[in-house]
């Protein structure tokens, strides 16, 4: 699962690519399972709206949108423009494509009844909300671009290019938030004060690592980063949350903070399949010092690196390093 670093390369770069550009149409697909919000609701807040900017927050990738006024009067459903569900869901096709073989049409706006978009601009600082859980991509193609099998979404763009989520696996999802205003629980770790970092394990008799595993205390941080940072704060990961010393809580979020920032300075770590806005890898991977590294020397001590599962996870550890 893309973490911190990960989404927010993403960001930056859908940041500079996007922002400025208008959403002219959307397209979404059968699956229900991409959808938090209703596909009426979304295409409501998506279509005619100005991408202002990208940015992360947490784990999400925030599209912050504006829109000042209504682009034009729509018809109503009953002028005869409305399009029936059926042709909502079905997936555009491109010549040459090669996705499968069954009728498609060109992406559609979605039903142009009121009830969907009222001629009344109700979306001015709406966003859409962005989670790419496992294998969700934001690609960013020109539109005679073959569409990938697990497309979900697909934004025709002012400037001729599309914006796509593809997610084979399904546990990636999509939302609007109508007012604007979207907050993620936890804490930001990167503008994280000491005193609130202490005070989220004041008590708890977690292992430290689940600890930093829970988005509601630390927004974004993920197995790979938590298992670097505990190397690098000489703390195992094992270790109960609530009998670290203050000073070596400190020390933790010092690590936190520079092996975030060093893996955002290198595009994030591509484990599996992961890409940037761009569709180039990350290369922190290359700097890893514990995670992945089961029985290869520590690269302070030389003692074989350890791997244990803590609450489901497989976490990594220098069991002559930590403490």
């Amino acid at each position: 699962m893309p973490e911190l670093p990960e989404v927010e390369t993403i960001a930056r770069g859908l940041a500079i690519r996007l922002s400025g550009d208008v959403i002219e149409s959307v397209w979404l697909g059968q699956k229900p399972e991409p959808l938090k919000s209703s596909a009426r609701e979304m295409a409501a807040a998506l279509e005619h709206s100005r991408i202002a900017t990208v940015r992360r927050m947490g784990k999400h990738i925030v599209f912050d949108l504006e829109r000042e006024r209504v682009e034009r009067t729509l018809p109503s459903a009953g002028s005869g423009q409305a399009l029936s569900t059926r042709s909502q869901h079905t997936k555009p096709t491109r010549a040459g494509s090669k996705t499968a073989s069954a009728p498609r049409l060109v992406a559609p706006q979605a039903e142009l009844d009121e009830s969907v978009r009222p001629k009344q601009a109700n979306f001015r600082q709406a966003q859409w909300i962005v989670h790419l859980g496992m294998t969700g991509r934001l690609q960013v193609c020109e539109p005679q671009a073959e569409i990938l099998k697990h497309t979900h979404a697909i934004l025709k763009l002012k400037s001729g290019r599309e914006l796509r989520f593809v997610d084979p696996r399904r546990f990636g999802r999509l939302s609007v938030v109508r007012t604007g205003g979207f907050e993620a629980r936890g804490i930001e770790p990167l503008e994280a004060d000491l005193d609130g970092f202490l005070a989220l394990f004041r008590g708890r008799k977690t292992p430290i690592k689940s600890a930093l595993l829970n988005q509601k205390l630390l927004r974004g941080v993920g197995n790979i980063y938590a298992d670097e940072s505990l190397f690098r704060a000489r703390i195992r990961p094992r270790r109960r949350a609530s009998t670290i010393t203050r000073d070596q809580l400190a020390k933790l979020l010092t690590s936190i903070k520079e092996v975030l920032g060093e893996a955002i300075a290198l595009g994030g770590s591509s484990i599996s399949d992961y890409v940037d806005a761009d569709g180039e890898q990350g290369f922190f991977q290359l700097q890893h010092r514990v995670y992945g590294r089961e029985g290869e020397p520590c690269v302070v001590c030389k003692a074989p690196v350890k791997r244990i599962v803590i609450a489901g996870r497989s976490s990594h550890y220098c069991p002559r390093c930590q403490k």
